[in-house]
């Protein structure tokens, strides 16, 4: 109404309000009133910002290589930033120019010149491996540029997405890394096959040496038993050779006793004899018919009977006649 509007910002944006050429008032967030046609108004995010580029390099051996990432800034130093790029805003709070894609273009032409340098010095292959090593040096010549410090900007950190060759080096690489990988798989294969046989070796010189111990344990075992039956062989000829020992000392014992006993009855027969002798000495030169009639049976009837048969018979030739009555035979027998 009448020229004078109105306007806000947040708390991310600084503001600085321009009245006849000369700051009225700057700050952040601010809201106020103005005279349009008098006034200028310049807002700066001051939040962080994220931004991709993408740009082409040449590495030492001709081959051009891609380069993806992103920077993440602030502004740190707002009226620096303004008084080299435009940030003013009408009254809507639009943005009458685009200076930020310039601001952007200029953080990349900064990071482009920061490892133009440093990939120019590397070959394909180490180029596109060195994604780290960019950022470093991105992140730290951007940190140490006087474009950046005159910007007033603050670098928060610098991220590279993707160092990749033209399709048809990309291709012919992957070929190569193909080959490679396909070699290095026919190697573990030979070396997996090689190592199943070296296993499969010693598997079996294990079980052949596991035969080789049972069968030197069987022939142990077998030389104990035989050496048991050997032993228990020789312990039995001993219990054998004791016994005949023990037989032997006993059939000695044996004989000793039966030459004692035959010993001993031959001296008892000598001593029976010798008594017997001496008895019947005196008898020796006497008649018979004297020693039975001086003996305990000598009186008795049937002996002088028998005495008398015995005459009878020894002078059978002298006798031509002679009875004999029953009756006195039976006498004898019934005196028995």
């Amino acid at each position: 109404m009448f020229g004078f509007k109105y306007i806000k910002f947040d708390s991310m944006t600084y503001v600085i309000q321009y009245k006849n050429g000369n700051i009225a008032q700057e700050g952040r967030g601010l809201s106020f009133f103005y005279f349009a046609p008098s006034s200028s108004i310049v807002a700066i995010p001051m939040g962080s910002n994220d931004f991709r580029f993408i740009f082409n390099e040449s590495t030492n051996d001709f081959q051009q290589i891609t380069v993806q990432g992103q920077i993440t800034y602030k502004v740190d130093q707002p009226k620096q930033l303004a008084e080299l790029l435009d940030f003013t805003v009408d009254g809507s709070g639009t943005y009458k120019k685009n200076d930020i894609e310039k601001l952007s273009q200029r953080l990349i032409n900064e990071a482009q010149t920061q490892v133009s340098g440093f990939i120019r010095n590397l070959d394909l292959k180490s180029a596109i491996q060195s994604a780290k090593e960019m950022e470093n040096r991105i992140n730290e010549g951007m940190k140490n540029s006087n474009v950046v410090s005159m910007l007033g900007i603050e670098i928060i950190g610098v991220n590279i997405l993707e160092a990749k060759p033209n399709p048809e080096m990309s291709r012919a690489l992957e070929a190569t890394t193909r080959e490679a990988l396909q070699q290095e798989a026919d190697q573990a294969t030979f070396q997996r096959r090689n190592f199943a046989v070296e296993q499969e070796r010693k598997i079996k010189e294990s079980e052949l040496n596991t035969e080789i111990a049972v069968e030197e344990k069987r022939m142990q075992i077998a030389e104990k038993q035989h050496q048991a039956k050997t032993a228990k062989q020789m312990n039995e000829q001993k219990l054998r050779e004791m016994r005949l020992q023990e037989d032997v000392k006993l059939e000695e014992t044996r004989k000793e006793l039966v030459e004692m006993q035959a010993e001993n009855k031959k001296k008892q027969a000598d001593a029976q004899g010798y008594v017997l002798q001496t008895t019947l000495a005196p008898y020796k030169e006497m008649e018979w018919k004297k020693i039975m009639a001086i003996s305990k049976d000598g009186a008795s009837p049937g002996m002088n009977i028998a005495l008398a048969f015995r005459e009878l018979a020894e002078n059978a030739d002298k006798i031509e006649n002679l009875n004999i009555s029953p009756d006195l035979l039976q006498s004898v027998m019934q005196q028995k």
